[in-house]
């Protein structure tokens, strides 16, 4: 593992993924404001995909994104809900080699401050798994620029102290240019 220097701030590989029966590259204002909120924060965000709420074809998506050598994290709008499409957390928890509990406990309390007790219908969730941080949150745009802002932004910056999961992620040897 390649040792980080805590001073620089490292641009992480990023791919994005919107869960909807609905949604498409027009109206899909949650992965945009994922994709977007990436980039200012100086990553970069090297696939970005729309899938129907089906747990095989989540799981298959992300699969990929884990496996593959240039992902390093993966954020994923939608399907976290409580209605019967919603599968997004059946489809990755087989995926996770380690949960991450604190992202959804920590995501429903900023959420609660928010919104009230309607958090509790959220299912979202994280995990690691092949040196890739998984983040699963609500397909809700103030949903995601809660977790972006109040969570993922710090969790996600190499020089965030005490610490941030930038030292558990897999090394990229060449990121890709954002050109």
């Amino acid at each position: 593992m390649t040792v980080i220097d805590s001073n620089t701030k490292q641009a992480l590989n990023i791919a994005v993924l919107t869960v909807s029966d609905t949604r498409s590259e027009a109206n899909d204002t949650s992965g945009q404001y994922l994709n977007q909120a990436a980039i200012a924060a100086g990553h970069n965000v090297i696939h970005k995909k729309i899938v129907i709420d089906d747990k095989f074809q989540i799981r298959a998506v992300v699969s990929n994104w884990i496996a593959a050598d240039d992902i390093q994290v993966v954020l994923v709008t939608g399907g976290t809900g409580f209605t019967a499409r919603d599968t997004t957390p059946e489809a990755m928890l087989p995926l996770f080699e380690k949960e991450i509990e604190g992202f959804g406990e920590l995501f429903r309390h900023v959420s609660f401050l928010e919104i009230g007790t309607s958090t509790v219908q959220s299912r979202a969730l994280g995990g690691m798994a092949n040196g890739t941080a998984i983040f699963c949150m609500p397909g809700s745009t103030g949903a995601c620029k809660t977790a972006w802002n109040s969570i993922l932004q710090q969790q996600l910056d190499s020089t965030h102290r005490p610490c941030n999961f930038v030292v558990h992620l897999k090394d990229i040897i060449e990121c890709p240019s954002r050109g």
